[in-house]
């Protein structure tokens, strides 16, 4: 076995995806502190000073409390290196969310005991069905009040589509709660309030549920239900197969509770024995296998400004197949030029390290001077494109206008580098010269706009427009697309690409032009 084989096999790269407040960052932290990636894990909500947590590093996230940029961290355990997204789950930054899903290639789920399955995160399960990806479920913050284990279960295979395996299963819930037994190792693990940094939990093998010690660990009544639940889960549930898993057909489920460090190291003994292995890629010439020799690997996220001392700008880059080398000339497929990269970086959150080589499964920073784009391809020299990685029509739109004349560079500069990021998109409309940021979410222009503020000293200023709509356009023959932009000249822009956009201002004039123009293509996303 060659060590890039080898490398290849000891990857295990996820997403943790989540509706906001559900524990997604507080899950990530435990992770961290169960690799030894940090020391001590820094509380979201703690009430004597506002620790902020290692993955949320910029400076509005700390501000707000929320996860507004997808976090890189990578970390070793059990002799397998976990790379972990961490993504947002406010639903305005969804696009962020949904292109990270392109570079993973399994999911954790997490779900709130109390809210049970929410909006967002029927969304994203969709995306991962869409792609094929295996998902474990992670129900969180069984130390409070909630609905039934069963109910949930029940909630997640009709909202989510989710056939569930339970492989750990509570016992009792909230002021209740005991502890849980992890079904896939048959061992019992009592619960203490208090063990919020990680000391080992109190673990006893627990192979038959009959044994009176039971009782005496438990109490009566908690055991005797704890029996008659497994019991009944053994008989409803599919056994767990890790090929169903791998091919979506069951989602295995674990219950814990993330803030308080429980539950969260039997989820990951359990993820590193059944998650996949870097799994191959389409791209539109061919399917892409992560064992080639030949190195290729996609940008699916630049952030600017990671480190506003140093003004800097990362492309992070998802590899595919083979040897990433520092220093090797690379072919930037969409420039058709070679390119070399002396510092790429791994990532724990903010802290960043230089690597020398990196195989597949793994993502790597790249500094950037404004090559990249989200969707680039490198490679060894063959020209490949990587299908899936979308912008999505934008649902909210504002006017910009300079709010400083003397800083027109600043902003012209600052707005190019967002729209790269993948955080909104910008439209210009043909008739007059219009600029107008359209965004999946509102949450966005705030963003937008104190970024600007603070890592580009521009000032923007929004004005809100009338615009229902922003649709890419293709016809059949140059004639059609000649005259509907002619009818249509009020209505006609383009993007930062110059691909042709319809900008409808109501979903009775989008309606009209469809009915009028029935050779004229609309599309929701621009991978046309």
């Amino acid at each position: 076995m060659t060590n890039q084989t080898k490398e290849i096999a000891r990857r295990r790269t996820f997403g943790i995806v989540a509706h906001p407040d559900a524990g997604k960052t507080t899950l990530t932290e435990k992770l961290l502190l169960f690799g030894g990636a940090i020391q001590v894990a820094g509380a979201v909500k703690s009430n004597k000073i506002k620790k902020s947590t290692t993955s949320d590093f910029m400076e509005i996230e700390r501000q707000r409390g929320i996860s507004v940029a997808t976090s890189v961290m990578a970390f070793d355990y059990a002799e397998k290196k976990i790379n972990i997204l961490d993504t947002p789950g406010h639903k305005d930054f969804a696009e962020d969310t949904y292109r990270t899903l392109t570079a993973v290639d399994s999911v954790i789920v997490v779900i709130d005991v109390a809210k049970g399955v929410e909006e967002q995160t029927e969304k994203l399960v969709e995306v991962c069905r869409m792609r094929k990806t295996p998902v474990i479920v992670f129900i969180n913050k069984m130390d409070r009040p909630g609905k039934e284990a069963f109910d949930l279960l029940d909630e997640v295979e009709q909202k989510l589509k989710l056939p569930c395996t339970p492989l750990s299963w509570p016992i009792g819930m909230g002021e209740r709660f005991k502890g849980v037994y992890n079904i896939f190792e048959q061992r019992l693990v009592l619960f203490r309030p208090d063990n919020k940094q990680g000391r080992p939990e109190e673990t006893i093998e627990f192979d038959d549920l009959a044994d009176p010690e039971l009782d005496q660990l438990v109490g009566e009544d908690a055991a005797e239900e704890l029996r008659s639940e497994v019991e009944m889960i053994n008989e409803v549930y599919p056994t767990f197969k890790r090929e169903e898993y791998l091919d979506q057909t069951i989602s295995p489920v674990f219950f814990g509770s993330a803030v308080n460090n429980f539950g969260v190291k039997e989820l990951l003994d359990c993820f590193v024995q059944i998650a996949p292995e870097p799994r191959p890629r389409n791209a539109e010439e061919r399917d892409v296998l992560p064992n080639e020799d030949k190195f290729s690997g996609f940008v699916f996220k630049i952030h600017a400004n990671m480190d506003p001392r140093h003004r800097d700008r990362i492309a992070f880059l998802r590899i595919c197949s083979g040897t990433f080398e520092r220093n090797t000339n690379y072919l930037h497929v969409r420039q058709g030029r070679k390119m070399k990269f002396a510092n790429p970086t791994s990532f724990m959150a903010a802290r960043k390290e230089v690597v020398d080589e990196a195989f597949a499964g793994d993502v790597v920073g790249l500094y950037d001077s404004g090559n990249f784009k989200i969707g680039d391809t490198l490679t060894e020299g063959e020209e490949l494109h990587f299908k899936g990685i979308p912008s999505f029509s934008p649902e909210q739109f504002r006017r910009v206008y300079n709010g400083d004349p003397l800083k027109s560079k600043q902003l012209a500069k600052g707005i190019d580098q967002l729209m790269d990021e993948g955080v909104a998109q910008l439209f210009t409309r043909d008739v007059d010269n219009a600029q107008i940021i359209g965004c999946v979410g509102a949450l966005q222009f705030d963003v937008i706009q104190y970024r600007l503020e603070h890592e580009y000293g521009a000032t923007v200023k929004y004005e809100p427009i009338n615009l229902h709509k922003a649709l890419w356009v293709t016809a059949n023959s140059n004639e059609e697309l000649q005259a509907f932009k002619e009818r249509r000249r009020q209505h006609i822009g383009h993007d930062k690409e110059g691909r042709l956009v319809y900008l409808a201002d109501s979903a009775w004039t989008l309606q009209m032009a469809r009915d009028n123009h029935p050779d004229i293509r609309f599309h929701e996303t621009s991978e046309l």
